[in-house]
This record gives structure tokens, C-alpha cells and sequence, in this order.
């Protein structure tokens, strides 16, 4: 069986948890209970032991379409062919009553009496653990070794094979039906009931699911020229933040391929403090206040009361030891599969200034902090102020010896800076003269010792010769402007070395072998970004329009990216990524800004 490409892919969630539905109707990839769950489907991982769930025409020459409705993320894939027209709509309620994971499916025959075949092949526990399956009177019941379950609801009755669901059956024209897969919770044991009433259950699910995503979108601020691939890049983070929690997931996918057959093939599904405090940045842009409040709120629970990780559970803990998945194949023969990630020990300084920036802007915007969050807060400075110089493994996680990163100094620097921003604004007490101190030579060291007058530009580590795209948020942390000599230079020379018509690579590996690591990587889409905003602050607004929209275009067709891009333009990397989707909206709103009305 062949895989589907990782861009022809839907999500769909709950906050709790999330599925990607590929374009041809099928559940590919689906943790349970939570993101960082064992897969229940991994087809996506492995075509033979991953599992899946589809539902599709059993007609040979069909096409297919998706799209989300407006504003939500319902998901529709449609069937199309000379014999018939079908729609499938896939969506996870997000306020439920005692589940923790229900999808619901609603199947309709457009046009033509149509022939369908549903499979239901879950593999538990990372397809480590086999199951068994009985017929109940609400569908199929699906039981694993260590007592895990799933029932998959059904108004008709289904056929099993051996321990899976494989069945046919008939939709007249112009019918629907409806199949609920959940765990088997209380929803499961209140609801035996009728097969009439599942139709029932599924409306229900379906007006709440529909008024719930249209009353956040209400909520955005944003107006501008790109509201559509904005507001669906803000839903896409929002079903990588944990309602339970208030934390956020780099990515709700682990084990996709940052080059097609290599090694980086990392876990995305924990919460790094770089990737949340970027979210909650875009957020706050967006005017979602709410989301800030709570992951403030987690910050303050789980990482401020003792020394800042570099990630985290969603619920705060330490993620699990790195560990290999031997016994999948991969996407596309792409392995080691990865489960936990080994950079959860790596010392990165760049976090602090990250974090504390979004505390400055939440701060800007009105959130309330409290003394006691920023008692919290300033040991975190002056923990910054005491261990700046130290070398570290950088934001791209470098699994090489640890180095002096440009882009860590420059974070450092943030933290100082809009530490003592918030302190003044609030009159809180604070250190200054040490504050100001360590701020100025952070800021000089800089200068000093990562201008590189060969290049003609900062440079990735002290030192060393490489350019590196994080040089890009120099301008957008407030660190130069845009007019420094220095920094227009700096632009000049990752368009001659990291740039590739509008979309910019992160650093040359396969010059410098910075990272540890074999093989190539595609385009940095986060940073193509991140260059059509520094293009905007330096002045250079109709190019800047040009490379963004051009960069759209490599989105696939329901605005959805992963990390990178390879050489002929397939998204590579955990999917859908939030980085990349937070760095679209900030773009997006620099642009307006300097457009006008």
C-alpha cells in the first residue's frame, strides 16, 4: 500500500488530541488519549502495521477534493466520479461530557446510489499490542491486551475480518449515515441506545462543534488582506494547544521526515518553550487574550518553580527518553522512527528571551501578572545574567558539541530587555543597575564577536564563517534596525547564501556539518517568513508582498505547512507545524500594517 504524501493531509482535533484524514477519506494518523499517546492509526508511520480507518466509494476512478468549512475545522473530503458524488465530513467535538476522544464521520451520497467500503483497522499502542473485536448492539467494540478500547458506533451493521472492521454497504442517493469512534468512556456506556439516535448525537456534536469554532474566530482582531490563510493558520494552533492545560505542541505528529529516506525524524508532540511562547506571540497579535491567559498560567505552575526547561509534557512533566520505533518503516522507508526526543537534556539560552518576550507583549496587551509571577520571573534573569556566555546546542537543537549561537546571545539579550521594559512599566522591584549592566554588554559581545567582515554579516557561531536564517529576528526582537549598516549587509548576504527564489534555508549542513547530522534538509519555511517581515521593516513593501504570496502558494490546498520544503516542493517534517503557521500570521500582519488601508 502506498502512502499518502504528509501534504495531502487534514487535521482535525479536539485540544486533547488530533487525526490527519488524508485527501482520500482515510484516518492516517491518531494518538489516544492525548498528542503524546501511543497512535492507535499510524498508517502514515507504516502502510502494514501502523493501521487506519477509511471510508470511501469502492468506485475505480475516482478523484478527490478537501476543504474545511469557513472558519472551523470541519473537514470535508468529497468522492468524485462518472457514477457518483460523495462527501464525507470528518470533525472531533471539542466540549464533550465525560469522552476524552470521540470522531465523528458523516458519510452522504450526493449524487447516485453508491457502493462504500469502511475499514477499521486500529494497531494499539504504536502497532505493538494486537486486539480483539466483538459485535455489540451501538457497533464494534475493540478491546487490546492491556484493556484499552474503542467502540465505533454505527447505524448499520458491520462486517468484521479476523479483528478489524471490513464492510460494504449501500447509500441511496441524497442519504446520510453517521459513525462515532470513540473510547470506550461514559459517553459510550450512557449512549446504548437506538440506531436512529446516533443520527441525533451526531447533530448535536456537529451544531456544537460548528458554533464553538465560529465563536472563536469572532474573537480575532485581524482584518487584513490574508484574513482566510490567517485565521486557518490561527485554528491550526489552536488544535495544538491543549484545552485541558493551556500548553502547545510543536507539532501533533512524531517520525516525519525532514528529508524523504533520512534520519531526522524527531517527536514533535511535547511543548517547547521557544515553540508555545512564539504561539502565544501570533495569538496575542490576533487578539486571542484567553490563550495567552492560560498558558501564563501554565507557565507559572509548571516551569517557573524551579529551573526553565527546554520542554515539557502538555500537562508539565519531563518528556519520555528519546526512543526508535524499529519495527515501523517509516514515511516512504524513512527511519529511525522516533518517539521522545533526546534534546530534552540540551541546555538552550535562547528559551529565556523567547519566554519572557511573549510575558513583555502579554503584558503590553493587558494580561495581569502578579508580584508573585514575577518574583518567579526575575530568578529566570538573573540566572540568564549569571550563565549568558555559556555555549549550547542553539534553537535548531544541534545534536554536535555545544557552541556560542549567535542567535542565543541575542535572546539572552531579549531577556534582559524586556524584563526590565516590564518591571518599569509595572514599578515592580528589580536589580537595575546589574540588569542594565549585563543588557549593554550582551548587546556589545554581539557586535564584537559575531560581525564577520569577511562575509559581510553576522554569523551563526562565534567564531565561524556560516550564515544562519535565526540572524533574521534581529529586526523583528528590536535589536537593530533595520537601517543599520551592519544589518543591511547582513540581509545582502543570506539572499546570496540561504536564499532559493523566496524561500530561505535555516543554515548550509552540508557545508559546515553543524548539527551532527547526515543528509540534506529542504527550505526553512518558518524562515522564508521570517525574510518577507524583515523585507517589510526594512522598506521593501511590494517585494515583500510578492515573496509572501508566492510563499502561500506552496501551502497545500487546505493552508496547511509542515516545517520545510524539499527541492520540488513537498512539505518535509512534522505536519502541521506550528512554527511555521505563527510565523505566516506575524508576516501577514507586518505586511498590513505597512500596506495601509
Amino acid at each position: 500500500m502506498n502512502q499518502t504524501p504528509i501534504d495531502q493531509h487534514g487535521l482535525i482535533g479536539n485540544m486533547n488530541t488530533a487525526a490527519l484524514v488524508s485527501c482520500n477519506g482515510t484516518i492516517d494518523f491518531l494518538c489516544l488519549p492525548r498528542f503524546d499517546s501511543p497512535t492507535v492509526f499510524a498508517q502514515l508511520l507504516d502502510p502494514e502495521k501502523g493501521g487506519y480507518f477509511s471510508i470511501r466509494p469502492t468506485f475505480s476512478d475516482l478523484t478527490y477534493k478537501q476543504l474545511y468549512l469557513t472558519d472551523t475545522a470541519i473537514l470535508v473530503t468529497r468522492f468524485f466520479s462518472d457514477y457518483g458524488i460523495a462527501e464525507l465530513t470528518d470533525f472531533m467535538p471539542v466540549h464533550e461530557e465525560g469522552s476524552r476522544m470521540t470522531v465523528i464521520r458523516k458519510l452522504m451520497a450526493v449524487r447516485g446510489n453508491i457502493e462504500f467500503e469502511i475499514q477499521c483497522k486500529p494497531r494499539f499502542s504504536y502497532g505493538r499490542i494486537s486486539h480483539e473485536a466483538q459485535t455489540n448492539e451501538m457497533g464494534i467494540r475493540f478491546t487490546d491486551a492491556d484493556d484499552q478500547e474503542l467502540q465505533l458506533y454505527s447505524e448499520i451493521p458491520l462486517e468484521l475480518s479476523e479483528s478489524d472492521v471490513v464492510s460494504r454497504f449501500q447509500l441511496e442517493e441524497g442519504k446520510t449515515l453517521c459513525f462515532i469512534l470513540c473510547e470506550e468512556s461514559k459517553l459510550c456506556e450512557e449512549n446504548k441506545t437506538p440506531e436512529s439516535s446516533i443520527a441525533d448525537l451526531c447533530k448535536t456534536y456537529y451544531d456544537a462543534t460548528h458554533a464553538f469554532w465560529k465563536t472563536w474566530t469572532r474573537q480575532s482582531t485581524y482584518k487584513g488582506r490574508w484574513r482566510e490563510i490567517v485565521i486557518r493558520s490561527a485554528i491550526t494552533l489552536k488544535l495544538m494547544s491543549s484545552h485541558e492545560h493551556g500548553s502547545v505542541v510543536a507539532a501533533p505528529t512524531f517520525g516525519l521526515p525532514e528529508s524523504l529516506g533520512g534520519e531526522r525524524n524527531w517527536d514533535y508532540r511535547y511543548a517547547w518553550i521557544r515553540d508555545s511562547a512564539f504561539t502565544m506571540f501570533a495569538f496575542l497579535k490576533l487578539g486571542f487574550l484567553d490563550e495567552a491567559r492560560r498558558f501564563m498560567d501554565w507557565v507559572e505552575h509548571h516551569c517557573l518553580n524551579e529551573s526553565l526547561k527546554l520542554m515539557y509534557t502538555i500537562d508539565g512533566q519531563t518528556p519520555p527518553e528519546e526512543e526508535e520505533l524499529s519495527h515501523f518503516s517509516g514515511h516512504k522507508d524513512s527511519k529511525p522512527v522516533l518517539i521522545g526526543n533526546g534534546a530534552v537534556t540540551q541546555r538552550q539560552m535562547d528559551i529565556y528571551g523567547e519566554l519572557i518576550d511573549t510575558i513583555y507583549l502579554f503584558n503590553k496587551y493587558g494580561g495581569h501578572i502578579t508580584y508573585e509571577f514575577w518574583k518567579k520571573l526575575s530568578k529566570e534573569v538573573e540566572f540568564v545574567c549569571g550563565h549568558w556566555r555559556l555555549p549550547d546546542h542553539g534553537m535548531w537543537e544541534i545534536r554536535g558539541e555545544e557552541k556560542q549561537f549567535l542567535h542565543s546571545f541575542m535572546m539572552c539579550w531579549v531577556a534582559l530587555d524586556r524584563a526590565i521594559r516590564i518591571g518599569d512599566e509595572r514599578s515592580f522591584p528589580y536589580p537595575r543597575e546589574q540588569w542594565y549592566r549585563v543588557r549593554d554588554e550582551i548587546y556589545d559581545f554581539i557586535f564584537k564577536e559575531f560581525w564577520c567582515e569577511e562575509k559581510e554579516a553576522f554569523v551563526q557561531v562565534r567564531g565561524g564563517h556560516a550564515l544562519d536564517a535565526s540572524v533574521l529576528l534581529m529586526p523583528l526582537v528590536q535589536f537593530i534596525t533595520p537601517n543599520e549598516p551592519h544589518w543591511q549587509k547582513t540581509m545582502l548576504a543570506i539572499e546570496r547564501e540561504l536564499k532559493l527564489d523566496v524561500l530561505i534555508y535555516r543554515y548550509r549542513n552540508e557545508e559546515t556539518q553543524i548539527d551532527g547530522l547526515d543528509g540534506e534538509e529542504g527550505t526553512f519555511t518558518m524562515c522564508s517568513f521570517w525574510f518577507v517581515e524583515c523585507l517589510t521593516k526594512g522598506g521593501q513593501i511590494e517585494r515583500a508582498s510578492n515573496f509572501f504570496e508566492k510563499i502561500l502558494g506552496y501551502a497545500n490546498t487546505l493552508g496547511l505547512f509542515s516545517e520545510q520544503l524539499s527541492k520540488r516542493g513537498e512539505q518535509l517534517g512534522n505536519y502541521p507545524q506550528a512554527l511555521t503557521h505563527l510565523a505566516l500570521i506575524t508576516a501577514a500582519i507586518e505586511l498590513d500594517r505597512n500596506l495601509g488601508s
